[in-house]
């Protein structure tokens, strides 16, 4: 995006009849915004594009996510006064002011309460110290570039609002322990757009037991939904909780189809629907994210949700994180120099944050960083294509191409709130609810949780998607 003021979607899906009003507004001023004074290469040359080597200065400057010591500004303030005329008056005032603030800190904060041993939070450094402390995109947020700079019209207080409302429902669901599932952030974030959206119709490739298919109904109660899914939830009723909806039409077990393969026109119009901008899909299929993209936008859908959007290095399946992961977006861009400040930062990342990637994990061979180590991972995994940086490039400017809205799902609240131990904060947008603010978390019902809960975030994206205005790509690039 520019440094213009960026034009917002309506909140709701739009009609026909009544386009969306576009309003001057962001989710928050912190998030990092892409360059756009690049240029791009011809079609021709980009395949022969090569990453170069990341200058130290195109990392997020750390320097702006920290807060200056305590001792700078005791010195600051009490220089104004002249102060240091008098060294054993200005001893004894920093002295006050220190034992002042320890105690001010004691009586407000959550963050100084005890901490279990094997809890990283409890490592953390009462004053940050380097590598330790939270740092919410410290090593790089790559948000993808939309054709027009548009973004979402809610705001950090809209988010905080809906948590309020959706905590006490979270609590009523029927499958507590959602294990390889979707956990409190990925479910309130579905929720949340969906209830901004208001679709007639919703979609989800991909149920498992049938989580997602109650955070929808919890949003929309009485609209319609189809979900495709390889096994029946009904089947985990067996051995244990799972959700079946009684206004579900299910693709499941021998019925089931694959989402690009469905005839979308003639199954919508079973249920009275003709616009397809009126409709939600939701993908949590550990598909490659490119195609479920190419299939949507052939389908003539327009808002999406990819509740895995995993970060580069990691996952199952490229992801569209991974896609815009490029050199020309700010905090986009690796280097695989084992001696640069990058390696450095991601080393020490790595003894704090469970799914934190560090240069050796990050690198394949010949300094393949794109994707997961220079592969494009589909299928749970199952299958491994091995791409260029020509290719993956290529992929970035596609996406550009069609991309209307891109927003990344913030995480609900920092690690120090939390607990969790997973999820880098350094490649993460900056916390709903930040670090240190736990009145705020308990005022939310946060507190009521299990840790657990919060340990299952994956940067989960909202996007809308339109053909480009001078189609460029063939029909076959969307099979």
């Amino acid at each position: 995006m520019s440094n213009r003021h960026p034009h917002t979607v309506s909140h709701s899906i739009s009609s026909p009849k009544a386009p969306p009003i576009m309003l001057d507004r962001t989710l928050s001023s912190r998030r990092s915004q892409p360059h756009l004074d690049f240029e791009f290469p011809s079609p021709a040359a980009s395949s022969a594009v090569s990453p170069v080597p990341e200058s130290p200065t195109s990392l997020a400057d750390e320097s702006k996510t920290k807060k200056p010591p305590l001792y700078l500004l005791a010195t600051n303030y009490i220089s104004r006064f002249g102060l240091v005329k008098s060294p054993c008056l200005c001893l004894s005032l920093c002295l006050l002011l220190i034992v002042f603030t320890l105690f001010s800190l004691l009586l407000n904060s959550r963050s100084f309460v005890c901490v279990s041993s094997y809890d990283p939070i409890s490592r953390v450094s009462l004053f940050g110290l380097d590598g330790v402390d939270s740092d919410f995109g410290s090593l790089g947020v790559p948000w993808c570039r939309s054709k027009h700079g548009k973004t979402v019209e809610w705001t950090s207080k809209d988010l905080i609002n809906g948590l309020e409302e959706f905590v006490p429902i979270y609590e009523t669901r029927p499958i507590k322990n959602n294990l390889y599932g979707m956990g409190f952030d990925h479910s309130f974030g579905l929720w949340f757009i969906t209830r901004r959206l208001k679709p007639d119709i919703m979609i989800e490739s991909g149920a498992f037991k049938g989580h997602s298919t109650w955070v929808l109904r919890q949003a929309m109660p009485d609209t319609p939904i189809i979900s495709l899914t390889p096994r029946h939830p009904e089947k985990y009723l067996k051995k244990g909780p799972a959700y079946v909806d009684g206004n579900c039409t299910y693709f499941a077990g021998k019925d089931f189809v694959d989402f690009g393969s469905v005839d979308w026109e003639k199954v919508l119009k079973i249920h009275g629907i003709s616009d397809f901008s009126r409709v939600l899909v939701f993908f949590d299929d550990h598909q490659n994210e490119l195609k479920g993209l190419k299939q949507a936008l052939k389908a003539g859908f327009h808002h999406l949700v990819f509740e895995d959007n995993y970060d580069t290095g990691t996952g199952d399946h490229y992801s569209l994180r991974q896609i815009c992961d490029q050199f020309y977006i700010r905090g986009g861009g690796h280097s695989c120099f084992k001696d640069s400040d990058e390696a450095r930062i991601r080393s020490k990342r790595k003894k704090f944050w469970e799914k934190a990637v560090d240069i050796d994990e990050l690198c394949g061979p010949h300094e393949a960083w794109w994707g997961v180590r220079g592969e494009m991972r589909d299928n749970f995994n199952h299958n491994k294509t091995t791409i260029s940086y020509g290719e993956h490039f290529q992929n970035s400017r596609f996406v550009e191409s069609i991309l209307d809205v891109y927003w990344e799902l913030p995480p609900t609240a920092g690690p120090s709130l939390t607990h969790q131990s997973r999820y880098d904060p350094g490649r993460a947008p900056p916390p709903i609810v930040e670090d240190g603010r736990y009145r705020m978390f308990q005022r939310l019902g946060l507190d009521r949780l299990e840790r657990s809960v919060f340990n299952g975030y994956t940067q989960m994206v909202y996007l809308q998607i339109s053909k480009p205005e001078s189609w460029k790509y063939p029909e076959s690039d969307l099979v």
